[in-house]
């Protein structure tokens, strides 16, 4: 298992530099970028895009027809070329990519262009959003789904079988944020109800809570958003842990348990249970990071929730380069790393399973 790992480790690297290398190289050719930013702000139009287009100031103070910059035509050369350097777009493309990827290594992510504030505490002050619906919706969907899919493969076939199984995928086919809207029209003041708030994570008044207090403050604040983000995950863990059960139950161990005078309750919970749940748990490192680090946009947006999802959109629409690949960097490292440690503990739950045999 431990040459295994260190292969995975080291294919980590070139995996690693791959996503990074592609990446910069598709930045390169698309238009836009920080300079043009800043030109569209101080020339009026506030849009990067409108100074893609051509749309910016009317001014030729600085004489720049032949300027670079769509839309800088009201600024000097030497201006411009004060921004190149102090974003370092002086220097090459090759150049800037191996800097910047020096700095990585050394987790060095830098500062974020316009929000003077490094790109780590910027990930961290926008953490609390994207924990609160990657923590809780994978734990209520586990806690729903597991006990579910059990109950589903013991009755496969019965009505309870086929209601539930319409249920949930009627719930999978229904958008996250269209759920999100139905829940904010009937429950958060839209047409109906007024129960929840509608932003925010805590009240005003959270700090002079008691402890109680704060605990169902807090609650109170994330149902809807939470349900949102919920919805589409039941499906498929309740069927994969329906498969999973029904796949076991018809082999012959489980046959032979039963002959023997076993319980059924004591057959499934006994024997069926560890082997069954052995991929549904194994995925749940991966599961939880890609609803953690797959923020939804529009579900923060419509709760008014600052999170990472939010954070990555307008990263990328203001071409804010240290959070779009400082955040990039540390998230697709930290997937890589739960791939191992997806396949640990395979290991751990079933140590029958030998990685080493595949080399």
């Amino acid at each position: 298992m431990g040459a295994y790992i260190l292969r995975r480790l080291l294919l980590v690297i070139p995996t690693l530099l791959g996503i990074m290398i592609l990446n910069f190289a598709l930045t390169q050719f698309v238009p836009g970028g920080p300079i043009e930013t800043i030109i569209a702000r101080m020339e009026g139009g506030g849009d990067v895009f409108e100074s893609i287009a051509g749309g910016g100031g009317d001014a030729n103070v600085g004489g720049q027809e032949d300027s670079a910059y769509p839309g800088a035509s009201g600024l000097s050369k030497d201006f411009i070329a004060d921004l190149e350097r102090q974003f370092g777009f002086d220097k090459p493309p090759l150049e800037r990519f191996l800097n910047m990827m020096w700095n990585y290594i050394r987790f060095d992510f830098g500062e974020s262009y316009f929000r003077s504030i490094s790109v780590v505490d910027l990930i961290l002050e926008k953490m609390p959003v994207s924990i609160t619906l990657g923590l809780w919706s994978t734990l209520i969907a586990y806690a729903v789904s597991i006990p579910l899919g059990i109950k589903k493969a013991v009755r496969d076939g019965s009505r309870f079988d086929t209601v539930t199984s319409a249920a949930i995928v009627v719930a999978y086919a229904i958008p996250g944020f269209l759920f999100a809207i139905l829940l904010i029209v009937l429950f958060a003041g839209g047409s109906y109800y007024r129960l929840f708030p509608l932003r925010g994570l805590t009240s005003a008044n959270f700090e002079e809570l008691s402890m109680i207090g704060k605990v169902l403050d807090y609650f109170w604040h994330i149902t809807l958003p939470v349900l949102a983000s919920t919805i589409s995950a039941f499906a498929t863990l309740t069927l994969l842990t329906k498969n999973s059960f029904l796949d076991e139950i018809k082999k012959q161990y489980v046959i032979t348990a039963k002959a023997k005078g076993l319980s059924e309750k004591k057959v499934l919970y006994g024997h069926v249970f560890r082997n069954a749940m052995l991929i549904v748990i194994s995925g749940f490192p991966a599961l939880f990071i890609s609803v953690f680090f797959g923020g939804s946009l529009i579900i923060e947006t419509l709760f008014s929730l600052d999170g990472l999802g939010r954070l990555g959109f307008e990263a990328a629409v203001a071409r804010d380069y240290p959070v779009v690949f400082g955040t990039l960097f540390a998230f697709s490292l930290m997937g890589l790393v739960v791939g191992i440690l997806t396949d640990i503990t395979y290991v751990f739950i079933d140590p029958r399973i030998d990685f080493e045999g595949r080399g």
